[in-house]
């Protein structure tokens, strides 16, 4: 059974951090990432991993503040995010599907986590 659990979210200031953490079973060769959705708005990629660690990709709105890392032997995938901002807010959705390429479109991933709410506000 394929399932994608995430953990980390939560209530933060502007300027700090949070580290979301998605744990992956029943997959064995897939490109896994980040997607969120704001308030009143559509969902948006974030950020990936392929299968082979080696390629990562980003959402303009995060580089140089988000990090994603990827622990093949535990099947789990980080997102470090610092320096966040108000419009980051939003709910914080794992995917996952069978590919080697770094990919943003919301088409390429057919397994979604539950997703978990980060809120960035003072």
């Amino acid at each position: 059974q394929l399932q994608l659990v995430e953990s980390g979210g939560g209530l933060v200031q502007p300027g700090g951090s949070l580290r979301l953490s998605c744990a992956a079973s029943g997959f064995t060769y897939y490109t896994i990432g980040w997607f969120r959705q704001a308030p009143g708005k559509g969902r948006e990629g974030i950020s990936c991993v392929s299968s082979s660690g080696l390629k990562t990709k980003y959402a303009d709105s995060v580089k140089g503040r988000f990090t994603i890392s990827r622990d093949s032997a535990k099947n789990t995938v980080s997102l470090q995010m610092n320096n966040l901002k108000p419009e980051d807010t939003g709910v914080y959705y794992c995917v996952a599907d069978s590919l080697d390429l770094a990919t943003l479109s919301i088409v390429d991933y057919n397994y979604w986590g539950q997703g978990t709410q980060v809120t960035v506000s003072s």
